[in-house]
């Protein structure tokens, strides 16, 4: 996998998941922790086999270590899925989780 190159397109029945972009133009393999955000967070089943299938474990790692834009509950799983610490998930920093508290505390 590691050789394999990254994909240039994403699937059409994931593009559901890219409200707020033009899904079609999205280019993964030039934004893809982006992308791995948005689909591991916010799509289903498929989108998470999707990511696991076509980007290398590593990538998928650093998605978490860099990106806070997880729910707490979703950086948890994949924690414990991808075996990271919960320390190496960037949502679940103490001083993130407690600024997302106070922007909304339910």
């Amino acid at each position: 996998m590691a050789n394999e190159p990254l994909p240039t397109t994403i699937p059409p029945e994931l593009h559901r998941f890219f409200w707020d972009v033009d899904a079609v133009k999205l280019n993964p393999s030039e934004h893809p922790l982006y992308v791995i955000n948005r689909l591991l967070d916010k799509g289903d089943l498929a989108a998470a086999r999707w990511v696991l299938r076509s980007f290398p474990n590593e990538t998928v790692k650093e998605t978490f270590r860099k990106r806070r834009d997880f729910s707490p509950w979703n950086g948890r799983f994949w924690a414990h899925y991808l075996t990271l610490s919960e320390k190496e998930v960037a949502c679940l920093e103490p001083s993130y989780l407690k600024q997302r508290r106070q922007l909304w505390p339910h």
